[in-house]
């Protein structure tokens, strides 16, 4: 029999080291709210956790897409109305130190970021500032999960600030590429071309707004540039010869973006680069993960590198994106388990036959 007042809950005390554990369910204090999470996303932030990586706390309950209904006020907090529905900005930035003060709250030196280091939404329960949740109203909580990793999305956009008819080359189709090229799409793109080595993802992403696709052999990385590069000729009408793209002689992609994480592509993206061009890092790669970036070759030519880490300001702008469809999620989700299976959750998201894996603590 249960204890009264207690939760079940994921609870990491080292790296790679959980249980799903009965603790007492939390208590909302001073402009606090207490929800009752409906369902909490998984994704490749929570592998790197899960190894220690990323800056995790222990104790951790991770989770940091989760959708909520609002059960109880803390003292002093009068919204939103109990038995609502709420996704939540999992990061509270302390508005004082000297990121903050540059307009930097991802970076505050204060940082408390739920699922991180501090509790997050792998949980029945979850405490959270009343103050960051933004209500869903009847959107299905099913497409409201993805507010957080489309929040990351648009803040991204923000810092490529996409030129109008920028050729694009995007690589990965897991749900932040299909995020990042429904956007992309709508935000400008001449042309977007989408690589990525799962066939059924790249059917996905052509069916929303990728103009071409390439179909990459991990193992064969240098067929995946020469076909993204005649995939550009094509849409562009000219005539970009692989063995020169890349060079100040040769032509390539004004954009080329990484969302897998993966170093070996890192390692291509300046040959499919035009001058000129810009190398967007999105994806996460192992900490301790090097690249081997020639210094001659982004002077010589001009290139710009840029990255983007999680969310900032964003949050809104997401929520309408997926109220609108603007972000397209149906059939995203493709895994569903309850709390007890957090371990096959885990297997989901680290095989590339899922897209999108969601927990839902209160069962199927």
């Amino acid at each position: 029999m249960r204890a009264a007042g207690s939760m079940r809950a994921v609870v990491y005390d080292r790296p790679g080291s959980f249980t799903i554990a009965e603790v007492p369910r939390p208590v909302a204090g001073p402009g606090e709210v207490l929800l009752r999470v409906l369902l909490a996303g998984v994704c490749g932030t929570d592998l790197h956790l899960h190894h220690g990586e990323f800056g995790p706390s222990y104790p951790l309950t991770p989770g940091h897409e989760f959708v909520g209904e609002v059960i109880a006020h803390g003292p002093g907090v009068a919204g939103p109305a109990i038995g609502s529905r709420v996704v939540v900005d999992n990061t509270a930035a302390c508005g004082r130190c000297v990121e903050c003060r540059r307009q930097r709250p991802a970076f505050c030196r204060h940082l408390v970021a739920q699922g991180v280091n501090a509790p997050g939404g792998f949980a029945e329960y979850v405490v959270t500032d009343a103050d960051r949740c933004f209500g869903i109203g009847e959107l299905d909580p099913f497409v409201a999960v993805f507010t957080e990793p489309t929040a990351c999305v648009v803040h991204g956009l923000d810092v490529l600030a996409l030129d109008p008819g920028a050729h694009v080359l995007l690589f990965g189709a897991g749900p932040t590429g299909i995020i990042l090229g429904q956007l992309l799409a709508r935000s400008g793109a001449g042309s977007l071309t989408v690589a990525a080595p799962s066939a059924h993802k790249l059917e996905y992403v052509a069916a929303r707004g990728a103009d071409r696709t390439v179909l990459v052999d991990r193992s064969e990385l240098p067929a995946a540039r020469t076909a993204a590069l005649e995939a550009l000729a094509e849409l562009s009408g000219s005539e970009v010869a692989p063995a020169t793209a890349g060079t100040l002689g040769g032509d390539g992609f004004d954009v080329v973006i990484d969302a897998t994480g993966s170093p070996e592509v890192l390692a291509m993206a300046p040959s499919l680069v035009r001058v000129g061009g810009t190398i967007f890092v999105y994806g996460m790669t192992r900490e301790a993960a090097g690249w081997p970036l020639a210094p001659y070759d982004v002077f010589r030519r001009e290139l710009t590198i840029k990255g983007s880490f999680a969310q900032q300001y964003s949050f809104d702008r997401a929520l309408d994106a997926l109220r609108t469809a603007r972000v397209d999620t149906d059939g995203m989700i493709t895994h569903r388990f309850g709390i007890e299976d957090y371990g096959a959750a885990l297997e989901a998201v680290a095989d590339s036959a899922s897209i999108k894996t969601v927990i839902v603590p209160g069962g199927l």
